[in-house]
């Protein structure tokens, strides 16, 4: 019997005759490429975030954080006496508190900058990518007519694109033609390749994951800014991040334990005067902060905005 000669394709392979350039380059949602360098104490990430952590000391800002509005009024309320009455106590309460603050908005703002430059990272992507887009008239099992290269912003409910060993696939869809081994590492972090086919409950493709072997058409099911990048973009970027059952149970717990402690130093001073031991107004700040979750509170926002960007990162 005549043996055949031809090599088994691997499932690795990253390029095949006659495909575009364009297609065939590194996965740009890979987790290295997708990283972010630099972190809080990058002095150049701080020094692009310092506008806006002084622009988070509006009140109206600092009201949404009932800690670091407490801690923000000490502040002025340190200040004024600090003027008022010199000393080298009041002056360094004050100057303590107003970096408590700045710090506290500049963690945060460090996280949203951070989170800014994943997403532009993202949508860089959505726009690199090239697809190859089948005519309005391509049915399945008929013969292919001339393909279109376009950008994968530009591709609409209902588009047929062909992917074939190499290329990324360009946006959200089923297969309607064709079987082949997809890498999805990039969006769900699974190492090890799954198949997609046509027809079944195997037929779902992801935008941004790679095709690794065979051929096969995608009919794109989401609408542009629907696809799961955009929904990705919108997390990192906090604009419908959504906060979770433990943060706002947080929320409440640290607003309920501010009150209380508010309270009772509030409560300090008649005592103090009845013994003729009248407190400055800068201890009685000075213990309010001690006593109140500031630390958590502080950083609370920005824990949230950095789990997103590494929720991207890892996965």
């Amino acid at each position: 019997m005549p043996r055949n000669s031809r090599r088994p394709r691997s499932l690795g392979s990253s390029r095949s005759p006659g495909s575009p350039r364009s297609l065939r380059d590194p996965d740009p949602l890979a987790p290295n490429s997708r990283r972010i360098s630099g972190g809080l104490l990058d002095p150049r990430q701080l020094v692009t975030s310092f506008p806006g952590a002084l622009r988070k000391l509006d009140p109206r800002t600092m009201f949404h954080n009932p800690v670091m509005f407490v801690v923000e009024v000490g502040a002025v309320l340190t200040t004024l006496s600090a003027i008022k009455n010199p000393s080298v106590f009041a002056w360094v309460i004050t100057v303590w508190l107003w970096l408590t603050t700045v710090f506290a908005n500049l963690s945060e703002a460090v996280a949203e900058g951070r989170g800014k430059a994943q997403a532009e990272t993202l949508r860089r992507t959505k726009t690199d990518t090239m697809a190859r887009r089948l005519p309005s008239s391509w049915r399945p099992g008929t013969q292919e007519p001339a393909e279109e290269q376009v950008s994968a912003t530009q591709l609409r409910l209902g588009d047929h694109v062909v992917v074939e060993a190499g290329q990324i696939i360009p946006g959200d869809g089923d297969v309607v033609e064709g079987v082949a081994s997809v890498d999805e590492s990039a969006i769900t972090g699974e190492s090890a390749p799954v198949i997609r086919e046509s027809g079944g409950d195997r037929s779902a493709v992801t935008g941004g994951t790679k095709v690794l072997s065979d051929r096969i058409v995608v009919r794109i099911t989401s609408k542009p800014g629907e696809t799961f990048i955009d929904r990705m973009i919108a997390l990192v970027e906090g604009a419908a991040r959504q906060k979770t059952p433990n943060e706002i149970a947080l929320n409440i717990l640290l607003a309920s334990l501010t009150i209380v402690f508010l309270i009772a130093v509030v409560t300090l001073q008649p005592f103090a005067l009845f013994a003729h031991a009248e407190q400055s107004i800068v201890i009685l700040v000075a213990l309010v902060v001690a006593l109140i979750p500031t630390t958590i509170g502080a950083l609370l926002s920005a824990i949230g905005i950095a789990g997103m960007d590494r929720l991207v990162q890892r996965n």
